[in-house]
């Protein structure tokens, strides 16, 4: 059921889903649509941080707008932060299965099919958290909220540890790249 105000009636047992629920969550779903996009192509590995940055300031508005309009307490910071923690953590982890490699000098980075099943799943994980920590209580919403800001800190871990990855395999030897098959992904 999708909820306007409070004058709404009865909620069903997934529970109210309020306009601006729905609306982040769109936009969260964008958002890792564009990065799984992304992700799969083979693309140069950047020392930018441009899009990170894009996706931050925007997590921060949504999360800002949602806290203006609930009660707040030190549990939703402490919630907040642990989330922010598993984006973190995850992000980490599914940098390891990205392969780096570097071809013509130019250090390039691609996601494999885990990459995208570890970012689905890091979804799961945000929202998740979210419903155990206080998914019926006075906070709810606030994984909605959060999750453009979530994968903001997911996408930046992951950056920086392919572009710490990208340097180390700059320091090494690289294979003759004019012989087929000479690609040596990183892992």
């Amino acid at each position: 059921m999708i909820s306007t105000g409070p004058f709404d009636s009865e909620p069903t047992s997934v529970g109210v889903v309020t306009a601006s629920t729905a609306v982040d969550l769109l936009i969260g779903l964008a958002v890792l649509a564009l990065i799984l996009v992304r992700q799969m192509q083979v693309r140069p590995v950047r020392a930018s941080m441009r899009l990170p940055l894009i996706l931050a300031v925007l997590g921060v508005i949504e999360l800002t707008q949602f806290l203006q309009h609930n009660h707040h307490t030190a549990t939703v910071y402490a919630a907040l932060a642990g989330s922010l923690a598993l984006a973190a953590i995850t992000g980490a982890i599914r940098a390891m299965t990205v392969r780096v490699w570097y071809d013509a000098g130019q250090a390039l980075r691609q996601g494999t099919w885990i990459t995208a099943l570890l970012w689905i799943a890091s979804l799961g994980v945000h929202l998740g958290y979210d419903y155990v920590v206080d998914g019926k209580g006075p906070q709810a919403g606030l994984g909605t909220a959060s999750l453009t800001l979530y994968f903001a800190v997911t996408y930046t871990i992951q950056r920086l540890i392919l572009q710490a990855r990208s340097q180390r395999l700059a320091g090494t030897p690289q294979p003759d790249v004019s012989s087929p098959g000479a690609r040596t992904p990183s892992w």
